[in-house]
């Protein structure tokens, strides 16, 4: 971390701003998630007010970013984030035959989610509809996929992209052995 607290004081409010408006949200909402005042909030982003601890561990939670890192004067740039195979996040509970790998960052959720499905010979992965306005795109990599959204349905091949409505039922299905894609969900 820095060692110069006038700069940390210099470039917080500017990286709270940066950080509700990467996030949508609005001086209201990040006050009703934090339980910091409206104007408290809008002080501290135009630098009139210095937080306590209390009030920056609030807003951050809020904000979904890290404390530490929203303090540490590094750039974030010249760092790479590994995430070891076997540490990366599974679900083998949802769906048929289908195993999920979580690769995008928890912070993502529910705005922009990137996955590897593993299905196994006649599993499915059967999705309720997700937001209004959500939208998947599935690439395949290894066998036969049949993707159906609404009453819609098509065969994908490796190599093969598809881009569909998730705010309907949809489903992906393991027609030809064994299928392996990746998958981003975008919430609109």
């Amino acid at each position: 971390m820095t060692e110069n607290p006038d700069a940390i004081l210099t470039q917080l409010p500017a990286r709270l701003k940066t950080a509700r408006q990467a996030q949508g949200l609005s001086l209201e909402a990040v006050a009703k998630l934090s339980g910091v005042s409206r104007s408290m909030v809008s002080q501290i982003e135009r630098g009139e007010s210095s937080p306590t601890i209390a009030t920056l561990w609030n807003l951050t939670r809020a904000l979904q970013v890290d404390f530490a890192g929203l303090l540490d004067n590094a750039p974030e740039r010249d760092e790479i984030e590994i995430l070891r195979a076997a540490a990366v996040p599974t679900i083998n509970n949802l769906g048929s035959g289908c195993r999920i790998r979580i690769l995008s960052p928890p912070e993502e959720a529910g705005r922009h989610e990137v996955y590897e499905l593993l299905i196994a010979p006649g599993g499915a992965l059967e999705s309720p509809p997700h937001t209004r306005g959500a939208r998947e795109h599935l690439s395949i990599s290894e066998g036969v996929a049949e993707i159906c959204s609404g009453a819609a349905c098509e065969h994908l091949h490796p190599g093969d992209t598809a881009r569909y409505a998730a705010d309907v039922a949809h489903a992906i299905r393991a027609v030809e052995g064994p299928v392996r894609a990746f998958l981003v969900v975008q919430d609109a």
